[in-house]
């Protein structure tokens, strides 16, 4: 063994503030200690990071108050939007066939479409909990993500098209 080998020593570490998500060390915002060749010769140069400095952590933390304010906004409006659809059934007129099956059927991009006329503003389909489409005649209950935290239940009916 060599002499370093037990001697329980650690090399030199810097204080720094990640800037970008470096996948296995840390997220965006994150300040951490880190080996200071790693830090000098990677975090830094990339842009990956930052030296912990006064500064840096004041600007940090101004950063994280205003994403947390944009976020309280962001709720908050997404509140607004679950009640709105959650009291506003959204009606499918469809042609059907035998045993009350559709010819088509419903999709998250049809939901999504009565949802952006609801809202008055477009609606991305993708947040839309509907594991498969709407094939029946029915009254459906789609869960629809607004937000991180908020999920509104949205009243799905469909209706046979009048002849």
């Amino acid at each position: 063994m060599g002499r370093h080998a037990d001697s329980g020593l650690r090399g030199n570490t810097l204080k720094v503030v990640f800037l970008k998500d470096v996948p296995s060390v840390a997220g965006a915002g994150e300040i951490k200690e880190v080996a200071e060749g790693y830090g000098r010769n990677y975090l830094l140069p990339k842009g990956l990071a930052v030296l912990a400095t006064n500064a840096e952590l004041k600007k940090l933390e101004a950063q994280q108050q205003a994403g947390a304010r944009r976020q309280a906004k962001l709720e908050a409006q997404a509140g607004a939007i679950a009640a709105k659809l959650e009291e506003t059934p959204l009606t499918f007129q469809a042609k059907v066939g035998e045993q009350d099956r559709l010819y088509g059927s419903i999709t998250s991009a049809d939901i999504a479409g009565q949802i952006s006329k609801v809202i008055g503003q477009d609606f991305d389909k993708r947040r839309i909990e509907l594991e498969e489409p709407i094939r029946h005649l029915g009254t459906f209950d789609v869960d629809v993500k607004l937000s991180r935290d908020i999920t509104a239940k949205v009243k799905v009916v469909v209706e046979g098209e009048k002849a």
